[in-house]
């Protein structure tokens, strides 16, 4: 992993933090292995940072990527829609329940924004920046450039999908972006973290871990 250990942290440094989630952590309906035990590392993180953001996921009742939205469909399969293949999950972080609302145990009070995603019935939305056509944009890339914030360190989850993605998709949109791997975990799909990580690298994206020097002021 680089060496970071020259760098420092500055005011136009943002810690982006994805979909820390009760569904997305052991018990939740879409449960990423160890999820939960990214939540004391991701605290003490954004206790450096002075600007923090965090994404929720949003979903209403019926979204696309809902297996129970498409008769006979089974759950981690996929299927064809307008914009492309879309995986097929169990029905997660739905607008209004327990399991779409952040971990308890997230302690983030000076949090400036929660970006809610994937509230749109027909679209799906894993990264941050844009929904899964790859054109409707949520917003979030003209916040950062109107405040003047340009490098994003990300963690949450997972790595191999809304981290994945609102890496790549921050990365073309002109931020720096850094992924805290040992701020993550993954979902693994088969080759979902291979592809991950290769797509990381084919955009020049860094991974680090949370216990570099970077992270001290």
């Amino acid at each position: 992993m680089p060496d970071f250990r020259q760098m420092q942290l500055v005011p136009t440094d943002v810690l982006l933090v994805i979909d820390m989630q009760n569904d997305f952590c052991p018990g939740g309906a879409l449960a990423v292995a160890g999820g939960d035990q990214v939540v004391p590392v991701i605290n003490q993180l954004a206790r450096r940072f002075e600007h923090v953001v965090l994404t929720q996921d949003w979903h209403p009742h019926g979204h696309i990527s809902f297996a129970s939205s498409h008769p006979g469909a089974a759950p981690f399969t996929t299927v064809d829609v307008a914009y492309g293949k879309q995986t097929l999950w169990p029905d997660h972080c739905v607008q209004g329940t327990p399991g779409a609302e952040l971990h308890p145990g997230l302690s983030i009070p000076h949090a400036e924004l929660i970006l809610r995603k994937g509230f749109r019935r027909e679209i799906d939305s894993y990264s941050a920046f844009l929904e899964d056509d790859h054109k409707t944009p949520t917003g979030l890339a003209g916040y950062l450039r109107e405040r003047g914030l340009k490098r994003l360190f990300l963690c949450g989850l997972a790595y191999d999908f809304c981290v994945r993605y609102s890496a790549v998709d921050g990365t073309t949109a002109g931020f720096e972006c850094v992924v805290i791997e040992d701020a993550t975990r993954a979902v693994e799909l088969p080759g979902s973290v291979e592809e991950t990580s290769n797509a990381l690298a084919s955009n020049h994206i860094s991974r680090i871990s949370s216990t570099t020097d970077l992270l001290t002021r």
